[in-house]
């Protein structure tokens, strides 16, 4: 597997020295960006401008060049046009240079002459130990030390130093945007880094560093695709292992290629489905939107997450109580009813109060603060809440009644030291800052409070449950190229350990009866060709044969039928095979391989309907049983295994089992597997079997 690298990242974001080549007094010059924000960031290292033109800038003394400045090099920002900068790089493999960014762009983005420079400079890098941030990259920042290597404007004035939140964008621009809303939200970073076109470091690169960094409290990701998806899934799974929470912002829907468009499941699957499951496997939070996403990391930084799913709602509006209802509990969360007692009491203090939860203080809160907390406290006595939204609407616009208002939630994180606490509401800048400094969270939607907590408790969930590992399976196959027929495909997964149909391959119609006398009731037929992968297309399959005439004239009408349909097939005969019993469920397991995570198995609800339905869902191979079953449950139509209007339940782990084994089959097939179908695989009370299948 291909693991991050974070080697050089303390030289790229700890530096004890910075070189900025190209650096520049001129108004609209990128090279004079970075040492103005450094010195008002209060940047204590070397700050060593290079220049062959000039003896000071911004009141620093310039070098005609690196070889010209004495001691180490621990970074050097590269910010010269396109044509220069490659030998700039080469200076500094020269110099012995730690860490480089290149903000220089014109290449990789501009086609194939400057994906080939990219290359010699990314090469000059390597061969020196050098790392490369970029090229055509807004930089890296560490906010604490002062090292503003960016020529974001958005760090001038400066952050607060101590910040918590990493982020890591494959935009800079993008980046750029997020710093101006940290900015103004009052957030500071442990570490800012955009990737430009990742010759070198890439974002697995930066989100494995931002893991293992003490600093970094939650990692705030802006995705648009990766090249090696091994690696994005290890750098996932160390945030995983340091309980990193990883909020991914994923752009772009496009389709895998169409290698395996002949299957269902390359029909299925695309990109954006894929990355969806790897991201959700890896314990890391996609989120729907900018705002989810920007609130997700400003919640794990100045708030904590639910500690058990029950949650306590104080409203000033019985309508938005609800909807704070709907939301939390769409999201996993729980509203317990009040007890009998604790509802006396509070209706004891307000008789109109709606007293079971969502607690309706009403709009008293207005006229008697004193009501607001004592109905609160009467509530919070009743039991320990693991969450706690309250919505105050516009009742907190002053500064004096906010801060009146906040004591009875400051009272409360003291008594729940653990429990997520949120206010929703406009609150007074003096009273939101008093309230975050005591972990209490403000959002101004208050529905959005409760979607945030549900979510928070989903992603510290996801990270405890560390899937298994799964081993790929290693097989001796024969040397077949293209799409198998049907017989060879069920051997196939027979080999690998999955249920199979008994199958008998007949050339003649006489082949084919003897083959049905064999076995005990009806017999199905169908026609085996490489060619033909959707067999009812053609006519190709004949069920609920019963005697030896039904067999022999099915064979032939299946054959004929075929040949005219598909006159250019190759046609093997028919195979012959014992009816399927009656009492299962029927699925689809597939595999297909995308470009960045190689195979990735699926699992829905098979028959004709699973193109139209798209009720599936995906995961990359190789893994267990544990996560074959989070599939099983993903999908929409999961109660049909439960068993509906007296059918019995459908064998899950069975199923799940045979999963694992698809996956782990994929997995030691390697590249050499592009596409895989069983459908339909029937899981039956006890037990499950394959009924039909396709290798490519």
């Amino acid at each position: 597997m291909t693991t991050p690298d974070t080697s050089g990242f303390d030289a790229l974001l700890n530096p004890r020295s910075i070189a900025v080549i190209g650096a520049s007094e001129a108004p609209g010059k990128l090279g004079g960006a970075p040492i103005r924000m450094m010195i008002s960031n209060g940047y204590a290292g070397r700050l060593l401008p290079v220049n062959p033109r000039a003896e000071t800038i911004l009141g620093l003394q310039a070098h005609p060049s690196l070889s010209a400045i004495e001691g180490e090099i621990d970074l050097a920002v590269i910010s010269i046009p396109a044509a220069q900068a490659t030998a700039a790089v080469q200076d500094c493999a020269a110099r012995g240079v730690r860490s480089a960014v290149v903000f220089s762009s014109g290449f990789a983005e501009m086609g194939e002459a400057g994906r080939a420079e990219q290359a010699r400079m990314a090469q000059i890098a390597r061969a020196a130990g050098m790392r490369l941030l970029g090229p055509n990259t807004l930089g890296a920042v560490n906010v604490t030390a002062g090292a503003i290597a960016s020529f974001c404007p958005f760090f001038d004035p400066p952050m607060a130093p101590g910040g918590s939140v990493g982020l890591v964008s494959q935009s800079g621009a993008f980046g750029g945007y997020v710093a101006n809303l940290a900015a103004e939200a009052g957030l500071s970073f442990s570490s800012w880094i955009t990737t430009g076109n990742e010759a070198d470091i890439d974002l697995a690169d930066a989100i494995a560093y931002q893991a293992a960094d003490p600093a970094t409290r939650v990692i705030l990701a802006y995705m648009e695709g990766v090249r090696d998806g091994a690696k994005l899934i290890a750098a996932l799974e160390a945030a995983r292992e340091s309980a990193t929470p990883v909020i991914v912002l994923k752009v772009g829907r496009t389709e895998v290629g169409a290698a395996a468009a002949a299957s269902h499941t390359g029909s299925l699957a695309g990109a954006d489905r894929v990355y969806d499951a790897v991201l959700r496997q890896c314990g890391a939070w996609r989120a729907r939107d900018v705002g989810e996403w920007f609130d997700l990391g400003y919640a794990f930084a100045c708030g904590k997450p639910p500690p058990s799913p029950e949650t306590l709602v104080v409203t000033v509006s019985g309508g938005v109580g609800v909807m704070m209802a709907d939301e939390g509990v769409a999201g996993g969360l729980t509203l317990p009813e009040l007890s009998a007692g604790a509802q006396e009491t509070i209706q004891g203090i307000l008789p109109y109060a709606g007293t079971r939860n969502p607690l309706d203080i009403t709009g008293t809160v207005v006229a008697d603060l004193s009501l607001y907390a004592r109905m609160a406290s009467a509530a919070l006595d009743d039991r320990p809440f693991g969450a706690i939204a309250v919505f105050n609407a516009g009742a907190a616009l002053s500064e004096a009644r906010g801060m009146a208002l906040l004591e009875t939630w400051q009272a409360a994180r003291a008594r729940f030291p653990d429990a997520y606490i949120a206010i929703a509401g406009v609150l007074h800048p003096k009273v939101r800052a008093a309230a975050e400094a005591s972990g209490i969270l403000n959002f101004r939607e208050p529905d959005v409070a409760l979607r945030i907590a549900a979510a928070m408790r989903w992603i510290v969930a996801a990270q405890a449950d560390r899937p298994a590992p799964a081993a790929p399976l290693d097989l001796q196959l024969p040397d077949r190229t293209g799409t198998w027929d049907e017989i060879a495909s069920l051997r196939l997964l027979a080999q690998a350990g999955l249920p199979a149909s008994p199958q008998t391959l007949a050339r003649t119609a006489q082949e084919a009866a003897a083959a049905a006398g064999r076995f005990d009731g009806a017999a199905v037929l169908k026609v085996v060709s490489a060619d033909i992968p959707h067999k009812s297309d053609v006519g190709g399959v004949a069920l609920d044969l019963r005697g030896a005439k039904a067999v022999e004239d099915a064979f032939d009408r299946i054959l004929a039928s075929a040949r005219a349909a598909r006159p250019e097939a190759r046609i093997d005969g028919c195979l012959v095979a014992p009816m399927a019993p009656g009492d299962g469920v029927e699925t689809i397991l597939g595999v297909v391989r995308d470009p960045a995570f190689g195979p990735v198995v699926m699992f829905g609800l098979g028959g004709v309907l699973v193109e139209a339905l798209e009720d599936v869902a995906f995961r990359p191979a190789p893994f267990g049983p544990d996560v074959a079953r989070a599939m099983i449950d993903e999908i929409a139509g999961r109660a049909i295994l439960s068993g509906l209007r007296g059918r019995p339940p459908a064998d899950v782990e069975a199923l799940a089992e045979a999963l694992s084994r698809l996956s782990r089959l994929a997995a030691g097939l390697g590249p050499r597997l592009i596409g895989l179908d069983v459908n339909p695989f029937l899981v039956r009370p006890e037990g499950a079997l394959a009924l039909d299948a396709m290798v490519i």
